[in-house]
Protein backbone atom coordinates (compact mmCIF):
# COMPACT_ATOMS: atom_id res chain seq x y z
CA UNK A 1 0.00 0.00 0.00
CA UNK A 2 2.66 2.49 0.81
CA UNK A 3 4.60 2.26 -2.17
CA UNK A 4 1.21 2.16 -4.37
CA UNK A 5 0.60 5.93 -2.42
CA UNK A 6 4.51 7.01 -3.19
CA UNK A 7 4.72 5.99 -7.04
CA UNK A 8 0.93 7.64 -7.52
CA UNK A 9 2.29 10.67 -5.69
CA UNK A 10 5.57 10.88 -8.00
CA UNK A 11 3.74 10.32 -10.94
CA UNK A 12 1.66 13.21 -9.21
CA UNK A 13 4.53 15.27 -8.75
CA UNK A 14 6.07 14.35 -12.47
CA UNK A 15 3.24 15.80 -14.10
CA UNK A 16 3.61 19.13 -12.31
CA UNK A 17 6.67 19.28 -12.92
CA UNK A 18 5.74 19.78 -16.04
CA UNK A 19 4.32 23.23 -15.82
CA UNK A 20 6.36 26.27 -17.62
CA UNK A 21 5.53 28.06 -14.84
CA UNK A 22 7.97 25.72 -12.68
CA UNK A 23 10.61 25.56 -14.87
CA UNK A 24 10.68 29.35 -16.01
CA UNK A 25 10.94 29.92 -11.48
CA UNK A 26 13.58 27.45 -11.23
CA UNK A 27 15.44 28.27 -14.16
CA UNK A 28 15.24 32.43 -13.60
CA UNK A 29 16.72 31.71 -9.75
CA UNK A 30 19.28 29.80 -11.01
CA UNK A 31 20.61 32.76 -12.54
CA UNK A 32 20.63 34.92 -9.79
CA UNK A 33 23.59 33.37 -8.25
CA UNK A 34 25.74 34.52 -11.58
CA UNK A 35 24.95 37.96 -10.63
CA UNK A 36 26.42 37.83 -7.03
CA UNK A 37 29.65 38.48 -8.77
CA UNK A 38 30.52 39.30 -11.97
CA UNK A 39 28.00 41.54 -12.52
CA UNK A 40 29.78 44.40 -11.04
CA UNK A 41 33.30 43.42 -12.51
CA UNK A 42 33.03 46.51 -14.86
CA UNK A 43 32.71 48.56 -11.91
CA UNK A 44 35.73 47.46 -10.42
CA UNK A 45 38.31 50.13 -11.75
CA UNK A 46 35.88 53.32 -11.33
CA UNK A 47 35.16 51.98 -8.05
CA UNK A 48 38.80 51.53 -7.32
CA UNK A 49 39.20 55.21 -8.38
CA UNK A 50 36.14 56.48 -5.89
CA UNK A 51 37.69 54.87 -2.93
CA UNK A 52 41.52 55.81 -3.60
CA UNK A 53 41.70 57.58 -0.42
CA UNK A 54 40.99 54.62 1.89
CA UNK A 55 44.45 52.87 2.39
CA UNK A 56 44.95 49.38 0.43
CA UNK A 57 41.86 50.66 -1.55
CA UNK A 58 42.65 47.65 -4.32
CA UNK A 59 42.58 45.19 -2.52
CA UNK A 60 39.22 46.47 -0.70
CA UNK A 61 37.70 46.81 -4.11
CA UNK A 62 38.46 43.64 -5.15
CA UNK A 63 37.44 42.01 -2.28
CA UNK A 64 33.80 42.98 -3.02
CA UNK A 65 33.83 41.34 -5.93
CA UNK A 66 34.39 37.82 -3.53
CA UNK A 67 33.15 38.34 -0.64
CA UNK A 68 30.26 37.01 -1.27
CA UNK A 69 31.85 33.80 -2.10
CA UNK A 70 32.98 33.81 1.20
CA UNK A 71 30.06 33.97 3.13
CA UNK A 72 28.27 31.19 0.19
CA UNK A 73 31.15 28.94 1.57
CA UNK A 74 30.24 30.13 5.48
CA UNK A 75 26.19 29.59 3.93
CA UNK A 76 26.02 26.59 1.82
CA UNK A 77 26.48 23.64 3.96
CA UNK A 78 24.01 25.55 6.72
CA UNK A 79 21.54 25.58 3.44
CA UNK A 80 22.30 22.17 2.72
CA UNK A 81 20.95 21.13 6.09
CA UNK A 82 17.88 23.75 6.01
CA UNK A 83 17.01 22.15 2.49
CA UNK A 84 16.90 18.76 4.02
CA UNK A 85 15.19 19.96 7.20
CA UNK A 86 13.27 22.85 6.85
CA UNK A 87 11.61 22.41 3.15
CA UNK A 88 13.18 23.65 -0.50
CA UNK A 89 10.43 26.10 -0.95
CA UNK A 90 10.24 28.38 2.63
CA UNK A 91 14.50 28.58 1.82
CA UNK A 92 14.44 29.75 -1.58
CA UNK A 93 11.52 32.08 -0.44
CA UNK A 94 13.59 33.80 2.13
CA UNK A 95 16.58 33.97 0.00
CA UNK A 96 15.59 35.38 -2.87
CA UNK A 97 14.02 38.42 -0.78
CA UNK A 98 17.13 39.14 1.09
CA UNK A 99 19.28 38.55 -2.25
CA UNK A 100 17.20 42.09 -3.52
CA UNK A 101 17.76 43.56 -0.73
CA UNK A 102 21.66 42.78 0.17
CA UNK A 103 22.69 42.99 -3.51
CA UNK A 104 21.32 46.49 -4.08
CA UNK A 105 22.59 48.37 -0.74
CA UNK A 106 25.92 49.18 -3.14
CA UNK A 107 23.34 51.86 -4.47
CA UNK A 108 23.28 53.81 -1.55
CA UNK A 109 26.21 52.86 0.79
CA UNK A 110 28.97 55.49 0.97
CA UNK A 111 32.41 52.75 2.66
CA UNK A 112 33.67 50.08 0.94
CA UNK A 113 33.94 48.66 4.46
CA UNK A 114 29.46 48.74 4.67
CA UNK A 115 29.20 47.72 0.98
CA UNK A 116 31.48 44.75 2.01
CA UNK A 117 29.19 43.85 4.56
CA UNK A 118 26.20 44.20 2.36
CA UNK A 119 28.17 41.86 -0.40
CA UNK A 120 28.40 39.36 2.66
CA UNK A 121 24.96 38.99 3.49
CA UNK A 122 24.14 38.95 -0.50
CA UNK A 123 26.63 35.58 -0.21
CA UNK A 124 24.19 34.10 2.39
CA UNK A 125 21.37 34.61 0.20
CA UNK A 126 22.82 33.18 -2.92
CA UNK A 127 23.71 29.85 -0.92
CA UNK A 128 20.53 29.66 -0.07
CA UNK A 129 19.02 30.32 -3.78
CA UNK A 130 22.07 27.72 -4.96
CA UNK A 131 21.38 24.72 -2.97
CA UNK A 132 17.35 25.08 -2.72
CA UNK A 133 16.99 25.64 -6.70
CA UNK A 134 18.93 22.95 -7.70
CA UNK A 135 17.75 20.52 -5.10
CA UNK A 136 13.88 21.36 -6.29
CA UNK A 137 15.73 20.53 -9.92
CA UNK A 138 16.97 17.33 -9.02
CA UNK A 139 13.88 16.15 -7.06
CA UNK A 140 11.25 17.25 -9.73
CA UNK A 141 13.26 15.41 -12.60
CA UNK A 142 14.55 12.12 -13.53
CA UNK A 143 17.30 10.19 -15.55
CA UNK A 144 17.63 12.34 -19.32
CA UNK A 145 15.32 14.66 -18.07
CA UNK A 146 17.32 15.61 -15.24
CA UNK A 147 20.39 15.74 -17.52
CA UNK A 148 18.63 18.31 -19.88
CA UNK A 149 16.97 20.53 -17.44
CA UNK A 150 20.41 21.01 -15.72
CA UNK A 151 21.84 21.75 -18.48
CA UNK A 152 19.36 24.15 -19.12
CA UNK A 153 19.57 25.80 -15.96
CA UNK A 154 23.37 26.38 -16.36
CA UNK A 155 22.86 27.74 -20.00
CA UNK A 156 19.91 29.96 -18.18
CA UNK A 157 22.81 31.09 -15.77
CA UNK A 158 25.09 31.57 -18.69
CA UNK A 159 22.87 33.83 -21.04
CA UNK A 160 22.14 35.55 -17.65
CA UNK A 161 25.47 36.07 -17.25
CA UNK A 162 25.93 37.69 -20.95
CA UNK A 163 22.56 40.06 -19.73
CA UNK A 164 23.81 41.15 -16.50
CA UNK A 165 27.39 41.86 -17.53
CA UNK A 166 26.70 43.11 -20.65
CA UNK A 167 24.00 45.73 -19.20
CA UNK A 168 26.80 45.94 -15.87
CA UNK A 169 29.62 47.32 -18.11
CA UNK A 170 26.96 49.58 -20.38
CA UNK A 171 25.55 50.98 -16.51
CA UNK A 172 28.93 51.19 -15.15
CA UNK A 173 30.45 53.69 -17.77
CA UNK A 174 27.15 56.22 -16.41
CA UNK A 175 28.04 55.05 -12.78
CA UNK A 176 29.41 52.15 -10.69
CA UNK A 177 27.27 52.22 -8.66
CA UNK A 178 24.33 51.57 -11.34
CA UNK A 179 25.14 47.70 -11.49
CA UNK A 180 24.12 47.12 -7.78
CA UNK A 181 20.81 47.80 -8.85
CA UNK A 182 20.31 44.56 -10.91
CA UNK A 183 20.04 42.59 -7.96
CA UNK A 184 16.72 43.85 -7.44
CA UNK A 185 15.06 41.23 -10.26
CA UNK A 186 14.85 38.53 -7.50
CA UNK A 187 12.03 40.34 -5.92
CA UNK A 188 10.17 39.91 -9.36
CA UNK A 189 10.63 35.82 -8.56
CA UNK A 190 8.77 35.87 -5.12
CA UNK A 191 4.92 35.82 -6.53
CA UNK A 192 6.23 32.79 -8.65
CA UNK A 193 7.95 31.19 -6.05
CA UNK A 194 4.71 31.47 -3.82
CA UNK A 195 2.54 30.35 -6.24
CA UNK A 196 3.76 28.07 -8.72
CA UNK A 197 6.70 26.18 -6.37
CA UNK A 198 5.53 23.11 -4.59
CA UNK A 199 7.21 20.76 -1.97
CA UNK A 200 8.39 17.88 -3.31
CA UNK A 201 7.05 14.20 -2.01
CA UNK A 202 10.72 12.73 -0.53
CA UNK A 203 9.15 9.48 0.09
CA UNK A 204 11.25 6.11 -0.61
CA UNK A 205 9.86 4.75 -3.97
CA UNK A 206 10.37 1.69 -2.97
CA UNK A 207 11.46 0.01 0.67
CA UNK A 208 14.75 -0.78 1.49
CA UNK A 209 16.01 -3.56 3.48
CA UNK A 210 18.18 -3.33 6.76
CA UNK A 211 20.96 -4.49 4.28
CA UNK A 212 21.35 -1.60 1.71
CA UNK A 213 19.29 1.34 4.24
CA UNK A 214 22.93 2.52 4.94
CA UNK A 215 24.92 1.77 2.04
CA UNK A 216 22.02 4.31 0.39
CA UNK A 217 21.87 6.53 3.46
CA UNK A 218 25.66 7.67 3.39
CA UNK A 219 28.00 9.77 0.72
CA UNK A 220 29.80 8.12 -1.96
CA UNK A 221 32.86 10.32 -0.47
CA UNK A 222 35.52 9.61 -2.97
CA UNK A 223 33.35 10.21 -5.86
CA UNK A 224 32.48 13.73 -3.93
CA UNK A 225 36.30 14.43 -2.86
CA UNK A 226 36.53 14.73 -6.88
CA UNK A 227 33.67 16.46 -7.50
CA UNK A 228 34.18 18.78 -5.45
CA UNK A 229 37.69 18.75 -6.00
CA UNK A 230 37.19 19.61 -9.54
CA UNK A 231 34.60 22.29 -8.43
CA UNK A 232 37.32 24.32 -6.26
CA UNK A 233 40.25 23.85 -9.52
CA UNK A 234 37.59 25.04 -12.25
CA UNK A 235 36.42 28.07 -10.00
CA UNK A 236 40.27 29.06 -9.03
CA UNK A 237 41.02 29.47 -13.06
CA UNK A 238 37.80 30.90 -14.05
CA UNK A 239 37.61 33.69 -11.53
CA UNK A 240 41.00 34.92 -12.99
CA UNK A 241 38.71 36.64 -15.63
CA UNK A 242 35.94 38.45 -13.36
CA UNK A 243 38.42 39.65 -10.62
CA UNK A 244 41.87 40.47 -13.10
CA UNK A 245 40.56 40.77 -16.49
CA UNK A 246 39.02 44.25 -16.31
CA UNK A 247 42.74 45.64 -15.10
CA UNK A 248 44.54 43.06 -17.31
CA UNK A 249 42.55 44.36 -20.46
CA UNK A 250 42.75 48.19 -19.72
CA UNK A 251 46.59 47.50 -19.45
CA UNK A 252 47.30 45.50 -22.79
CA UNK A 253 44.63 47.41 -24.58
CA UNK A 254 43.01 50.06 -23.21
CA UNK A 255 39.42 48.84 -23.15
CA UNK A 256 37.15 50.80 -21.48
CA UNK A 257 34.41 48.96 -18.78
CA UNK A 258 31.28 48.21 -21.34
CA UNK A 259 34.44 46.22 -23.94
CA UNK A 260 35.42 44.36 -20.54
CA UNK A 261 31.96 43.50 -20.11
CA UNK A 262 31.58 41.91 -23.30
CA UNK A 263 34.68 40.43 -23.48
CA UNK A 264 33.79 38.59 -20.37
CA UNK A 265 30.26 38.18 -21.67
CA UNK A 266 31.23 36.91 -24.76
CA UNK A 267 33.42 33.65 -22.36
CA UNK A 268 29.80 33.30 -20.64
CA UNK A 269 27.78 33.17 -23.89
CA UNK A 270 29.51 30.18 -25.18
CA UNK A 271 29.52 28.72 -21.64
CA UNK A 272 25.77 28.75 -22.47
CA UNK A 273 25.39 27.32 -25.84
CA UNK A 274 27.95 24.28 -24.55
CA UNK A 275 25.29 23.86 -21.00
CA UNK A 276 22.28 24.18 -23.72
CA UNK A 277 23.92 20.67 -25.28
CA UNK A 278 24.77 18.87 -22.25
CA UNK A 279 22.08 16.69 -22.73
CA UNK A 280 23.04 15.10 -25.89
CA UNK A 281 26.90 15.38 -25.06
CA UNK A 282 26.57 13.28 -21.70
CA UNK A 283 24.10 10.41 -23.96
CA UNK A 284 27.64 10.28 -26.15
CA UNK A 285 30.80 10.50 -23.05
CA UNK A 286 30.64 9.55 -19.41
CA UNK A 287 31.11 11.89 -16.94
CA UNK A 288 35.02 11.30 -16.17
CA UNK A 289 35.30 12.28 -20.15
CA UNK A 290 33.17 15.36 -20.01
CA UNK A 291 35.29 16.16 -16.75
CA UNK A 292 38.86 15.80 -18.61
CA UNK A 293 37.76 17.49 -22.21
CA UNK A 294 36.30 20.59 -20.35
CA UNK A 295 39.65 20.97 -18.49
CA UNK A 296 41.39 20.45 -21.79
CA UNK A 297 39.44 22.93 -23.60
CA UNK A 298 40.21 25.63 -20.45
CA UNK A 299 43.48 25.01 -20.97
CA UNK A 300 44.08 26.32 -24.57
CA UNK A 301 42.12 28.94 -23.63
CA UNK A 302 44.14 30.54 -20.79
CA UNK A 303 47.07 29.48 -22.43
CA UNK A 304 45.67 31.63 -25.01
CA UNK A 305 45.21 34.52 -23.12
CA UNK A 306 48.96 34.07 -21.97
CA UNK A 307 49.96 34.57 -25.57
CA UNK A 308 47.47 37.05 -27.07
CA UNK A 309 48.25 41.10 -26.87
CA UNK A 310 44.86 42.68 -28.96
CA UNK A 311 41.27 42.83 -27.80
CA UNK A 312 39.93 41.01 -31.24
CA UNK A 313 42.30 37.77 -30.60
CA UNK A 314 41.28 37.80 -26.41
CA UNK A 315 37.64 37.89 -27.30
CA UNK A 316 38.39 34.38 -29.77
CA UNK A 317 40.83 32.45 -26.94
CA UNK A 318 37.99 33.09 -24.05
CA UNK A 319 36.00 31.01 -26.51
CA UNK A 320 36.72 27.65 -25.17
CA UNK A 321 37.11 28.59 -21.42
CA UNK A 322 33.61 29.55 -22.19
CA UNK A 323 32.60 26.00 -23.63
CA UNK A 324 34.62 23.94 -21.23
CA UNK A 325 32.85 26.07 -18.13
CA UNK A 326 29.49 25.14 -19.87
CA UNK A 327 29.92 21.49 -19.76
CA UNK A 328 31.66 21.32 -16.31
CA UNK A 329 28.98 22.63 -14.00
CA UNK A 330 26.07 20.48 -15.24
CA UNK A 331 28.06 17.65 -15.23
CA UNK A 332 29.18 17.91 -11.65
CA UNK A 333 25.49 18.74 -10.46
CA UNK A 334 24.13 15.93 -12.43
CA UNK A 335 27.15 13.31 -11.36
CA UNK A 336 26.58 14.63 -7.54
CA UNK A 337 22.67 14.17 -7.88
CA UNK A 338 22.93 11.27 -9.46
CA UNK A 339 24.71 9.59 -7.00
CA UNK A 340 24.13 10.64 -3.51
CA UNK A 341 20.07 8.87 -2.37
CA UNK A 342 17.73 11.76 -2.39
CA UNK A 343 17.43 12.39 1.60
CA UNK A 344 21.00 13.78 1.14
CA UNK A 345 21.23 15.16 -2.11
CA UNK A 346 20.74 19.04 -0.51
CA UNK A 347 23.45 18.35 1.96
CA UNK A 348 25.66 16.79 -0.84
CA UNK A 349 24.72 19.56 -3.26
CA UNK A 350 25.32 22.46 -0.13
CA UNK A 351 28.82 20.87 -0.38
CA UNK A 352 29.28 21.34 -3.75
CA UNK A 353 27.99 24.84 -3.75
CA UNK A 354 31.05 25.79 -0.91
CA UNK A 355 33.57 24.25 -2.88
CA UNK A 356 32.21 26.29 -5.80
CA UNK A 357 32.43 29.70 -4.19
CA UNK A 358 35.31 28.78 -1.46
CA UNK A 359 37.21 28.85 -5.25
CA UNK A 360 35.81 31.95 -6.17
CA UNK A 361 36.82 33.61 -2.36
CA UNK A 362 40.56 31.85 -2.97
CA UNK A 363 41.13 33.03 -6.66
CA UNK A 364 42.05 36.63 -5.95
CA UNK A 365 44.16 35.49 -2.72
CA UNK A 366 46.26 32.94 -4.83
CA UNK A 367 46.56 34.87 -8.12
CA UNK A 368 48.42 37.28 -6.13
CA UNK A 369 51.35 36.67 -4.69
CA UNK A 370 51.99 34.96 -8.40
CA UNK A 371 50.62 37.83 -10.37
CA UNK A 372 53.30 39.87 -8.57
CA UNK A 373 56.13 37.58 -9.06
CA UNK A 374 55.28 36.86 -12.96
CA UNK A 375 53.43 39.26 -14.08
CA UNK A 376 49.36 38.37 -15.35
CA UNK A 377 50.25 37.09 -18.85
CA UNK A 378 52.55 34.35 -17.12
CA UNK A 379 49.68 33.69 -14.65
CA UNK A 380 47.29 32.83 -16.93
CA UNK A 381 49.66 30.99 -19.21
CA UNK A 382 50.70 29.01 -16.33
CA UNK A 383 46.69 28.85 -15.45
CA UNK A 384 46.37 26.75 -18.45
CA UNK A 385 49.26 24.75 -18.87
CA UNK A 386 48.13 23.04 -15.18
CA UNK A 387 44.68 22.95 -16.44
CA UNK A 388 45.50 21.12 -19.63
CA UNK A 389 47.57 18.42 -17.74
CA UNK A 390 44.88 17.88 -14.97
CA UNK A 391 42.77 17.15 -18.11
CA UNK A 392 45.38 14.84 -19.69
CA UNK A 393 45.46 12.79 -16.74
CA UNK A 394 41.94 12.27 -16.32
CA UNK A 395 41.44 11.16 -19.86
CA UNK A 396 43.67 8.80 -19.59
CA UNK A 397 43.62 7.39 -16.27
CA UNK A 398 39.35 7.44 -17.07
CA UNK A 399 39.33 3.70 -15.92
CA UNK A 400 41.70 3.94 -13.20
CA UNK A 401 39.82 7.00 -11.34
CA UNK A 402 36.85 5.12 -11.84
CA UNK A 403 37.31 2.29 -10.25
CA UNK A 404 38.97 4.93 -7.32
CA UNK A 405 36.06 6.59 -6.75
CA UNK A 406 33.66 3.38 -7.23
CA UNK A 407 31.36 5.56 -9.29
CA UNK A 408 28.69 3.84 -11.84
CA UNK A 409 30.37 6.12 -14.75
CA UNK A 410 29.22 2.91 -16.73
CA UNK A 411 26.26 2.92 -16.14
CA UNK A 412 25.34 7.05 -16.12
Amino acid sequence: MTESVSSKSREHQDNRSDSWLIKATLLLASTLTVMSGATIAPSLPAMQAHFSGVDNADFWVKLVLTVPALFIVVGSPIAGQMVDKVGRKPLLLGSAILYGLAGSSGVWLNSVFAILAGRAFLGIAVAGVMVSATTLIADYYRGDDRANFMGLQAAFMGFGGVLFLSVGGFIADLSWRFPFLIYLLSWLLVPTILSALYEPDRTPAEPADTSESSTNASFPVKLLILIYGATLLQMLAFYLIPVQMPFYLEQLTGASATQTGLAIALSTLFSAFASMSYGKFKQQFSFISILAIAFGLMGIGYIGIGLVSSYSLMLLVLIPIGIGLGLIMPNLNVWASNEVPDALRGRALGGLTTFMFLGQFLSPIVSAPMSNAVGLTATYGLTGVLLAVVGAILWTSKKQVCRLVRSRVGQT
